[in-house]
């Protein structure tokens, strides 16, 4: 789950594009997009062209292969390459021994919120994250092959001795017979439990991006529809804002959509935007700059943010302690709130809405007030011996409670009633494991990187499927970092997830890059996983030689995602049916060289992307003084028709 590489043979900047701006105002560099590194030269090509790679095969079962031990290969000066094959993504990795992982990092002292890394900013991936996640065979039962480490050729890119995998191969299939173990790619005898047809008994569509449960059918519920010319152009672009003068950078997180604005945080603001024209609608003024700010909104578009009370200085820097509640329709702030731990501000470090409920977490715990009102509903307690470090919101209200000594910890992930806070489900997960995000609220996916296994920065090991109506784990997921590329911040920002999306009851996950079919070109897949089993459907969306797949929401049955384009391409937004996992384009970008230059400086691991009724927005996260040859922006819309 690493970062993807820029786009190859990045053309020459350009200036500007889209709807002239006025000619006194000057854009400022933007924080969270530091221009992307120019990519190397590809070196010459051998004598013979390359053989076509063998992209993973993610409908079989998996093949062994990572980890065993393998001589390196020297191919002949004019042969070609031996082509790249290894095992399907999803392949069962095997349990840590006893006593790995070590303590995680805490987070950042109250008022400096620490940004994803990616944004330009260091972040908390790469951090020791977790503890051991405890017993070996929790969830599913694994084989216990030895693993070692496997050589790899000049590029990173794995490849396979095809005898060593053979024997491999059977060793693996006695093992997993004789220890029980579970594949997570979709068998014979799984199809129909496997099928489109098996996903949950929970309808509904969220085009503002929240949690979507499941129902059978393919198409079912969605309503996004393909325009007659899927072509794009730019709506409005809005240059980056520059930072105080005493601050490098600034958060600017927080965007939203309704019937009639796109709204967007900027330098201690919220405006609203006309969302075909531009124009300034409104503008909700703040004392200081947000901190962080909800995904989700209520039924009559209200959402909530975290801010600072004042702009922050290096003597002053400020902490998140106020919470808003904020009319996106009249374009007003509804009220603001602190809280305190005895008598002490509390600093949140996240805030998300659910139903009428506003609830923010921290490291001194959470508090919870009625959105329309701001009534509160609760605090933390003296006497508590717990805290909740976070919430997910959208459909249900659930809790990332954190118990025990730091040596001893355990979350507790709780299904809380929003108006009362009363404990309706709970999980408790294996002590160790230091931090969790919430990746879906109905139906309830946690996910975490179990004792810092992943290795990668990426905040995830392994999902893990919660029934909301017992508390019982449905099924432990395996998603090894060095081939998916999602990512969570379970560390301060519980819903901080990329590349990922939930509905049908099932998992949609982005896999990671790997080398496609075309000279130099790169590409990956989105595939499923079913709650319920922990197993592959089988189904699987292809990006295509250049392009990559990354899933931003649900729309009914369908899964809604972004296609990052090549290095002469515009990039696209396809809506992925649910049952047949057919590619519809939805929105494709124009392809001139500044468009493509200001499109790929937001990407969805760095920047937030809204979607909906041919309206495509892509904004910052950070803005800040750094010095850029090419202009920058906030945001820049797209639509069609």
């Amino acid at each position: 789950m690493t970062q993807p590489p820029p786009p190859p043979n990045q053309p020459p900047q350009q200036p500007g594009f889209g709807p002239p701006q006025d000619p006194g105002q000057q854009p400022d560099p933007s924080a969270a997009q530091q221009q992307p590194p120019q990519p190397e030269q590809p070196a010459t090509p051998p004598a013979q062209p390359p053989a076509a790679p063998a992209g993973p095969d993610l409908t079989k079962a998996p093949e062994p292969g990572y980890g065993y031990p393998q001589a390196p290969q020297t191919p002949p000066p004019a042969g070609p390459p031996t082509p790249a094959q290894g095992p399907g993504y999803g392949y069962p990795q095997q349990p840590p021994a006893a006593g790995y992982g070590y303590p995680g990092q805490q987070p950042g002292p109250y008022g400096h919120p620490t940004p994803p890394a990616g944004y330009g900013q260091p972040g908390p991936y790469g951090q020791p994250q977790q503890q051991p996640y405890g017993q070996p065979g929790y969830g599913y039962p694994h084989a216990t092959v030895p693993m070692q480490p496997q050589a790899q050729p000049p590029g990173g890119r794995r490849r396979f001795n095809p005898q060593v995998a053979i024997i491999v191969a059977a060793v693996a299939a006695i093992a997993l017979i004789v220890g029980g173990g579970v594949m997570y790619a979709a068998g014979k005898d799984d199809d129909k439990k496997n099928s489109a047809d098996s996903g949950g008994d929970k309808g509904g569509t969220d085009a503002k991006g929240g949690d979507s449960g499941g129902t059978t059918g393919g198409t079912s519920g969605a309503s996004e529809k393909a325009p007659d010319d899927p072509a794009s152009k730019v709506l409005f672009q809005v240059p980056a804002p520059k930072p105080p003068k005493d601050s490098s950078s600034i958060v600017v997180a927080g965007s939203w959509l309704t019937d009639k604005v796109y709204a967007k945080s900027g330098i201690a603001e919220i405006v609203g935007y006309d969302r075909d024209k531009g124009t300034k609608l409104w503008t909700v003024k703040l004392p200081g700059p947000v901190c962080e700010a909800s995904r989700h909104t209520t039924d009559d578009n209200r959402t909530a943010i975290v801010y600072k009370p004042a702009m922050p200085t290096k003597s002053e820097p400020q902490s998140c302690t106020e919470v808003a509640a904020i009319d996106l329709e009249a374009g007003k702030e509804l009220w603001t709130k602190t809280a305190k731990a005895g008598t002490r501000p509390i600093s949140f470090n996240n805030v998300t809405v659910s139903g009428d409920t506003v609830a923010a977490g921290s490291t001194s715990g959470g508090a919870a007030w009625e959105i329309g009102s701001g009534k509160q509903l609760w605090a933390p307690k003296p006497s508590d011996s717990c805290y909740d470090s976070g919430y997910g919101g959208g459909p249900k209200l659930v809790a990332v409670r954190k118990c025990g000594p730091y040596s001893q910890r355990q979350l507790h992930i709780q299904t809380i009633d929003p108006k009362s806070g009363k404990v309706v489900t709970e999980y408790k997960m294996s002590e160790g494991i230091e931090y969790a995000s919430v990746v879906s609220t109905d139906p309830l996916v946690v996910a975490a990187d179990v004792g810092d296994s992943a290795g990668d920065g990426s905040g995830i090991s392994d999902f893990f499927s919660v029934d909301n109506k017992t508390g019982k784990l449905r099924a432990r997921i395996s998603a090894p970092g060095d081939d998916y590329a999602a990512r969570c911040d379970g560390i301060t920002k519980i819903e901080k997830c990329s590349g990922l999306a939930v509905g049908q009851d099932k998992l949609y996950i982005a896999t990671e890059e790997h080398e496609g079919t075309g000279k130099y070109s790169d590409t990956n897949e989105i595939i499923a996983f079913d709650l319920a089993t922990g197993k592959q459907t089988g189904q699987r969306a292809d990006a295509g030689d250049g392009y990559t797949l990354t899933p931003l929401r649900m729309d009914g049955g369908n899964v809604i995602a972004y296609k990052r384009p090549p290095y002469d391409k515009g990039g696209e937004i396809v809506s992925i049916d649910g049952g047949s996992f057919k590619q519809t384009t939805l929105l494709r970008n124009p392809s001139t060289e500044s468009v493509r230059d200001a499109e790929t400086s937001m990407l969805p691991e760095y920047s937030e992307i809204l979607f909906s009724d041919g309206r495509l927005y892509m904004s910052e996260v950070f803005a800040s003084d750094y010095e850029s040859s090419r202009k920058e922006y906030l945001l820049i819309a797209f639509g069609t028709g």
